[in-house]
């Protein structure tokens, strides 16, 4: 009994050392290949919706996600495809957003049970065996639609295309690859949990189970589920316990196990090696590099609505002003919005005026902007690239906070048009809500991978300081 209690000493302390390995280095890794998944998906998803081959999910602001859901992949008509797979790819790309910003990568939250349900939302679109002719229909329909547009689009657009797909295959991987580890240490975490909370028990008679095979299953049983709770009991693991505790070849089980959970020395490497933070505030604005369909989506539903509220103003003068602007070559006469903005602190509001033609104008230069450096090797992203560290942070923070107050006006021009347009036409006005957010959402990861340059770099400059590192 006494070796019994020196090995299960021993187990336990090889897993805390372990989950806390995978806390500090594998689990974040795995969430930042779903964060890279995400933004891949993201950029395809606003690209089937601008060639109008999916139409976006209407109620995806009202869904409340609290926890990983694989989208449906039954069988649906074909003449209902592009409501049914743009529903599947808001849910998709809806509890990838829910992964990245709000669960929680750790040992305690990630269990097997939730292994599982990861496993199910990675086989729903299998990004890494992309084909028309999968077996998995969600996968099947999507790969149809966009190698079929891809054909049809400019080269830019399909080379960006293909960088996220690529992107995308090579993070479903990685996870995958990641996940299948990690769903080897949970089955020991698991057991080692029954033998903390279950075999370590006051109430667990550990010389009655130790009699024999089936004792020790049934003290088990007995006392599980005031030590477990709610944790589901695997019966084939438990007969692992058993097998470690009294079986023929415990010495040899026991010695494996310890041997498993070791910490490698590339384990340890991988750890304490360095953040390359340039590749860090690159991968920041290569998100908002994705962003040019989302802004020329905006600047679409803006062109719209203008020319709705312009047709309301149609009169034989209105013409005829027009005609004579036009006829001796004159400038149109700038058209000015009033809007009116909100502090989201403090409550407030304030009016401004903005010129219509001037914010269009600049809307297309920024999403020309961020589109040449969406790919790694296009001239814009080089040229970025060869600057100092410190410039291209600059340079990302004043981008991203351009994007924030960019998205201050689009929420008080979306309600400017909804409240402008006569009664007959409110209903013609294309909201902006959805759009917002989506762009919000590209602007929110900048932002985080920023924000965790800053530290890294920070914290690189207090250790200089106190003499740790050169």
């Amino acid at each position: 009994m006494e070796n019994g209690n020196n090995f299960t000493e021993t187990l336990l302390q090889a897993l805390d050392e372990k989950a806390q390995w995978y806390d500090n280095t594998e689990l974040p890794q795995i969430l930042d290949n779903y964060r890279l998944l995400h933004t891949c998906v993201k950029v395809i998803f606003d690209f089937l919706v601008k060639k109008a081959l999916i139409t976006p999910d209407p109620y995806k602001l009202d869904k409340k996600i609290s926890d990983i859901k694989a989208p449906d992949s039954g069988q649906f008509v074909e003449n209902e495809r592009s409501v049914i797979i743009g529903q599947r790819f808001s849910d998709y790309e809806s509890t990838l957003d829910f992964l990245c910003n709000y669960y929680k990568f750790s040992v305690s939250q990630l269990s097997i049970g939730n292994i599982k349900k990861l496993i199910d939302l990675n086989n729903s679109i299998t990004w890494n065996s992309f084909s028309a002719n999968s077996n998995k229909i969600n996968t099947r329909v999507l790969a149809t639609m966009i190698f079929s547009a891809r054909q049809n689009s400019d080269a830019l657009t399909a080379s960006m295309l293909n960088d996220n797909l690529s992107k995308a295959s090579h993070a479903l991987t990685d996870i995958n690859s990641a996940l299948k580890e990690y769903t080897d240490f949970q089955k020991e975490w698991y057991k080692g949990q029954i033998r903390k909370n279950v075999i370590m028990s006051p109430s667990f008679d550990a010389n009655k189970a130790l009699s024999d095979h089936a004792s020790e299953m049934q003290q088990i049983k007995k006392n599980f589920a005031a030590g477990m709770g709610k944790i589901p009991f695997y019966n084939e693991l438990i007969e692992e316990i058993i097998q470690e505790d009294q079986g023929e070849k415990k010495a040899d089980l026991q010695q494996k196990l310890l041997a498993k959970l070791n910490i490698k020395k590339e384990e340890s490497k991988k750890a304490e090696k360095r953040i390359d933070t340039k590749a860090l505030i690159m991968g920041a604005l290569q998100v908002l590099g994705a962003t040019p369909p989302q802004l020329g989506g905006i600047a679409q539903k803006i062109q719209d609505n203008h020319d709705i509220l312009e047709s309301e103003h149609n009169t034989f003068m209105d013409k005829l002003k027009r005609a004579l602007r036009k006829a001796f070559g004159l400038e149109e006469k700038p058209l000015y919005y009033t809007i009116t903005i909100t502090d989201q602190t403090t409550g407030a509001k304030r009016t401004e005026r903005i010129n219509y033609q001037t914010f269009i104008t600049d809307l297309a230069t920024k999403a020309r902007r961020f589109a040449s450096v969406a790919q790694t090797n296009s001239p814009g992203y080089k040229k970025i690239a060869s600057m100092p560290e410190e410039k291209i942070a600059e340079f990302v923070a004043a981008q991203i906070m351009d994007c924030n107050k960019l998205m201050v006006l689009l929420g008080a021009l979306d309600d400017f048009f909804k409240t402008t347009a006569s009664p007959m036409n409110k209903s013609k006005i294309k909201g902006l809500k959805i759009d917002i957010t989506t762009l919000k959402n590209s602007v929110v990861k900048a932002n985080q991978l920023r924000v965790e340059y800053t530290s890294y770099i920070e914290e690189e400059e207090q250790m200089k300081k106190l003499g740790i590192t050169e």
